[in-house]
């Protein structure tokens, strides 16, 4: 091959695998001739390493790990063909990638009875860790910030006497994964631990589990495709919360298939999976009465599969229908039938006989070519220093290659890269292979039409893989690619540069903020001055997988526009743009799987997440819509839908540590119809709905921007908060006017009154003050802290919500154990039942209330009185949930109950014993639990207080309070 260097080394270890692994070892997937000046090679000439199994290779392998992470701190090993053993953990740093190269997989071998494999703790073979420690300092797990890691086209085998052995560990975030990895388990234990952003064509044979997860480090979606699992003891899967997004996949021989922990929510989508010879249920299902839990199988093949589905809390059991069958549509969660229809949890199962061969299984990701030339554009003469001018290179290179290598390097580019319809750009790693376009172009730099950095012809069957591409920060003009390729072209692993999670040359991180965290880092410019990222148009399609567009400096990080191509998107990462993350417009037949969008306090507190306009047939699976904790302003909206039909959503998750989550998860603008729900299994806008219905309650004022910590007086008045702006006001009801009553320096979180009439305020900091209204411009009153041995019974105020996506809402101990219905030995009761729960306690300033010093009391947007001997209730927001509580005499909660599984801040009790939890809209409940109705608000509802003597529901709802007559 013209300019290709194949290195000695490799040749010299052509090494045939023993026939033992032969069969279990899947094809190569990245060729023996790679070159890169930049990268580091697993070699004898440069390590202490012996690829023939016949001496411990650890401590060379994280050597070669080491020395990139000194170099460059982000970067790739190659790993040439052998057969390497491990004898402890190797822990690959963040942002490295560990490559295999060669005609074969290289293998890593975990002899028989290694010392340290078979303790009770878990024990792993590769670790994604974050940062390399300095001197002295622990090794941190991967993390919500550990980007580009990667472990790819190797195979892991572990043999017998290993039982504690866990292949790999990978709790990561985006542009992380591991792919064409061969996992031989044996009898060890799994073969990973924790997922993060995606996993592709991999093969788990053996083991107690394939893979064993929690949810991933960031809480976004996971995706798997193209995988294989074979001959687990237990299960194929285990899991909780991980968001898991599986296509094209294939389980048999296993006695389960996939298993979710009890008391715990999976969020599950699969299809176009093949499920054979499964003894037990091919799903368990858990926490199958909360919203939270959400299971979608669509176009899944089944034989010999004894078990659809098994239901851990009610013990029910959907048994397979034939020995060989197809399952159209298998759904359990809350359904939303149409934008006019309710919302109920329940299970829906459609299915016919037309089961799909296992021997036309063909990977959804199509392989790189291996039957052409891989030019090197570093041997064509181009630098990708980020210095000199790469262009005319490029161009040449793609009029004379189909296919084109990049090195690592930063390759300057001056024009519109476009290639023709064959062409393939190849990288290994999107922050370290860059294309960059030069800063202030003049033709780019003007008004006018978008252009293109890097562009697709129309009907293409290119690919692009493993490559960033950067448009710059002053080219206003700039989309960093323009995709008009067809149905059979792909983009994977490319990142779209700007914005979180950019790095110099040299690994340094580059700031996305000034130094208050509050804008932007540059003086002369600003943000959202570009056009879109990723622009697919003009009959663009194809499949998109592992992307990431973060860049604040473009409109949208995602625009789709003027196509009915097909096209698949597969974990994408859409965040922190100024107005908009996702747009698609007149667009058709297509399908998006596991879409994770995140705004940031500084840059996008008014940034839509999805706006769909003029667009028919399309499918989103598993797609999360998240603000951020620093999130200081409320959005009405997280999808704005228009004049589209036909869009089915399978797996909605919306969700913030804060108060200020979306309003509203979609909303039909045309038809003023909303959807409140925040949790959903399926939602269907078939686009014949009629207009929203009217409500039931009177708005009785109204301009706010967020109302919280609503409470009543002994008069009826209502006393409410609007934070971000400092104010507490008062509704009088004898007057029906509004007056302020307090003009704060400090954010006010929730309100309360000690038995004197005195106003206590909770704020944003977590701190408590008492103001005499009597005088309400100077009488504002720090509250002390006692320690719990100087308690005596009290009157008590605890908050209506916590958010513990912890799982430590709930402490069990020996005496409330019994009184939870659904024990087990994972959950813990947040409040400990005995008489000294808390470390301090606010007091009023008439010794007459006390407040527990939550951890989390500055989030509290409402304080509910505990009244010694009745009930109380509190919402878990994460688990959506209410519980019920017996008050002590001493103003503590015991004897946890679940209530209902509906919850988010509040919860109100009227005269009758029905209770009033606000969640989109108000469900009403009887005192046993039972649902008698749903109260529609025109706003969201946040708090509820009720007036017993007048039988009034007041509703604070966002921008207004409102008002219900409840019947007596």
């Amino acid at each position: 091959m013209s300019g290709k260097k194949i290195l000695p080394f490799i040749v010299l270890f052509f090494l045939i695998l023993p026939e033992r692994y032969a069969q279990k070892i899947s094809e190569s997937f990245y060729p023996p001739y790679i070159s890169d000046s930049l990268a580091v090679y697993l070699t004898p000439d440069k390590f202490d390493v012996t690829p023939n199994s016949e001496g411990d290779d650890t401590q060379a392998l994280q050597n070669a790990i080491d020395e990139v992470e000194e170099k460059s701190k982000y970067g790739i090993v190659f790993i040439p063909e052998g057969e390497y053993e491990i004898s402890g953990t190797v822990y690959i740093w963040k942002g490295i990638r560990v490559i295999g190269i060669g005609k074969n997989k290289p293998v890593f071998l975990l002899k028989e009875n290694t010392p340290g494999f078979s303790g009770e703790e878990n024990k792993y073979l590769f670790h994604f860790a974050s940062n390399k420690p300095r001197k002295g300092q622990p090794i941190r797990d991967a993390n919500p910030g550990t980007f580009y890691s990667a472990l790819s086209n190797v195979a892991i085998v572990i043999n017998d006497g290993n039982p504690s052995a866990v292949a790999v560990r990978s709790h990561f975030a985006q542009h992380s994964y591991i792919s064409h990895v061969d996992f031989n388990i044996g009898n060890a234990l799994a073969g990973i631990e924790e997922i993060g952003n995606e996993i592709e064509d991999c093969r788990f044979v053996g083991g107690k589990y394939g893979i064993i997860a929690t949810k991933t480090s960031p809480s976004w979606p996971f995706l798997m495709i193209d995988c294989i699992f074979e001959d687990q003891k237990i299960a194929a899967i285990k899991t909780e919360e991980a968001g898991f997004t599986i296509v094209n996949s294939i389980f048999r021989n296993l006695p389960k298939a996939i298993t979710v922990n009890p008391d715990r929510a999976e969020r599950l989508f699969i299809t176009r999976s093949y499920f054979e010879n499964i003894t037990g249920a091919l799903l368990t299902i858990s926490e199958e009465y909360n919203s939270t839990a959400q299971y979608s199988l669509k176009n899944v093949s089944c034989k010999n599969v004894r078990t659809l589905a098994a239901f851990r809390k009610s013990g029910k059991i959907i048994e397979s229908p034939a020995a060989k069958f197809r399952i159209i549509d298998f759904i359990h969660g809350l359904q939303i039938d149409s934008l006019n229809a309710p919302s109920e949890i329940k299970t829906t199962f459609e299915y016919d006989n037309d089961y799909k061969q296992l021997k036309n299984y063909i990977k959804e990701i199509p392989p790189l070519p291996k039957d052409k030339e891989w030019m090197n554009i570093k041997m064509l003469g181009a630098k990708g220093n980020g210095i000199d001018d790469d262009t005319r290179i490029i161009k040449e290179a793609i009029s004379k290659y189909d296919v084109i290598y990049f090195p690592t390097g930063r390759y300057k580019v001056k024009e519109t890269i476009r290639l023709n319809k064959n062409t393939i750009l190849i990288g290994l790693n999107p922050i370290t292979t860059q294309l960059v376009l030069e800063e202030k172009l003049p033709e780019f730099s003007k008004e006018g039409s978008p252009l293109a950095v890097l562009e697709t012809p129309e009907g293409g069957s290119n690919i692009i893989t493993g490559i960033g591409v950067d448009p710059g920060l002053y080219n206003n003009r700039a989309v960093a690619v323009k995709w008009m390729a067809g149905r059979k072209s792909l983009m994977n692993d490319v990142r779209l540069l700007g914005g979180h999670g950019t790095y110099t040359a040299s690994g340094n991180y580059v700031p996305i903020y000034n130094e208050y965290r509050t804008g932007d880092p540059l003086k002369d410019w600003d943000w959202d001055k570009q056009y879109w990222s990723l622009w697919i148009t003009n009959g663009g399609g194809g499949i998109f997988k592992d992307i990431w567009t973060p860049n604040t400096y473009a409109t949208a990080g995602l625009y789709i526009s003027e196509t009915s191509a097909p096209g698949k998107i597969y974990a994408m990462s859409v965040e922190h743009h100024v107005r908009n993350e996702v747009i698609i417009k007149n667009v058709s037949n297509w399908e998006i799987y596991a879409l994770q969008m995140e705004e940031e306090s500084a840059e996008s507190p008014e940034a839509l997440p999805l706006r769909i306009e003029n667009s028919s047939n399309l499918l989103f699976a598993n797609l999360y819509l998240y603000r951020v904790i620093r999130m200081k302003t409320p959005y009405p909206y997280g999808i704005i839908v228009s004049d589209s039909r036909d869009i089915e959503f399978r797996g909605i998750h919306v969700y913030s540590p804060t108060a200020l989550s979306y309003d509203n998860t979609l909303y039909d603008i045309n038809k003023n119809i909303y959807v409140r729900e925040r949790e959903i299994a399926r939602l269907t806008v078939k686009g014949d709905e009629s207009q929203q219905e009217r409500y039931e309650v009177e708005k009785l004022v109204g301009g706010f921007e967020f109302i919280t910590g609503a409470v009543l007086d002994d008069n009826g008045d209502v006393y409410f908060t609007d934070s971000r702006f400092k104010k507490i006001y008062k509704w009088s009801v004898d007057k029906n006017t509004l007056s302020t009553v307090k003009d704060l320096t400090f954010e006010p979180a929730a309100l309360a009154f000690d038995k004197s009439g005195n106003l206590i305020i909770t704020s944003a900091f977590g701190e408590a003050y008492s103001a005499n209204l009597k005088n309400t411009d100077e009488n504002l009153t720090p509250l002390k802290t006692i320690k719990p041995g100087e308690i005596m019974p009290r009157f008590a105020a605890h908050p209506s919500h916590l958010w513990r996506d912890e799982h430590d809402f709930l402490i069990i101990t020996a005496d409330s154990a019994a009184c939870y219905p659904y024990s087990h030995s994972s959950y813990t009761m947040y409040f400990r039942n005995n008489s000294n729960p808390f470390e301090e306690y606010f007091i009023s300033t008439d010794s007459s209330l006390i407040i527990p010093k939550y951890n989390d009391l500055n989030r509290a947007v409402a304080l509910r009185y505990a009244v010694p001997g009745n009930e109380f209730y509190m919402a878990d927001e994460f688990g959506q949930k209410t519980w019920k509580f017996k008050v002590k005499q001493n103003g503590m909660l015991a004897d946890p109950h679940l209530f209902a599984e509906q919850g988010e801040h509040d919860v109100a009790v009227d005269s009758k014993g029905n209770v009033y939890i606000p969640a989109g809209d108000i469900y009403v409940y009887d005192n046993t639990g039972k649902l008698l109705k749903r109260i529609k608000v025109p706003e969201r509802p946040t708090n509820v207080v009720i007036d017993g003597k007048k039988n009034l529901l007041y509703i604070a709802a966002r921008s207004s309070i409102y008002i219900y007559k409840i019947k007596e």
